[in-house]
């Protein structure tokens, strides 16, 4: 069953088959507590314990410091697991992208980072 997070402004969603959480749009939420439920929509993804998790941010235009540390904070859960795997997708057509994505591989050197 697929999850999803949906404004006018972006779509986060979850399919479980895939493994993957597609962000699309601009996320630029005002902290830490709008960020909450895409926050618990990652952490549900690590509970189930699947050996992989693909995050595609290939469609994600834009996001603010406190989209970054949303996501920081989910590798660095991952990390902690050990069992663990996730593949990035990005887009090297979005400019911070390339610079900020590269972030969450020093947080979690297992992590594939991908940018097409």
């Amino acid at each position: 069953m697929t999850i999803e997070i949906k404004t006018e402004d972006y779509c986060v969603e979850y399919d479980p088959t895939l493994r993957t959480v597609t962000f699309a749009g601009r996320l630029r939420l005002a902290g830490a507590e709008d960020y909450a439920a895409i926050a618990q929509l990652l952490d549900d993804t690590v509970t189930q314990g699947l050996p992989l998790v693909v995050l595609n941010l290939q469609s994600l235009h834009s996001l603010n410091s406190s989209g970054m540390a949303m996501l920081s904070k989910f590798v660095i859960k991952v990390r902690q697991h050990k069992t663990i795997q996730i593949i990035v997708q990005g887009s090297k057509d979005i400019p911070w992208q390339g610079r900020s994505l590269k972030n969450l591989q020093r947080l979690m050197p297992d992590l594939q980072l991908k940018l097409d």
